[in-house]
C-alpha cells in the first residue's frame, strides 16, 4: 500500500511540474490570478477536485 501511495505522489509531482516547465510565464500569470481569488472559491474548487478524484479512484479500482 505504501508503495502505491508513493507512486501516486510521484505522479502528482510530475504532472504538477509539466506546466511550469513548458510555460513558466503562463504559470506565473495563473499564480498571480489565483492569488486574487477569495478563500471560499478556492475551497470549493479543492472540494470538487477531491470528490472527482475519489470518484475516479473508485471507478478505476
Amino acid at each position: 500500500m505504501w508503495q502505491d501511495f508513493a507512486t501516486a505522489l510521484c505522479l502528482v509531482l510530475v504532472i504538477e511540474g509539466i506546466i511550469p516547465f513548458l510555460a513558466p510565464g503562463r504559470w506565473r500569470s495563473l499564480a498571480e490570478r489565483l492569488a486574487r481569488v477569495d478563500d471560499r472559491t478556492i475551497r470549493l474548487v479543492g472540494l470538487a477536485s477531491m470528490v472527482c478524484g475519489a470518484g475516479l479512484l473508485y471507478v478505476v479500482n
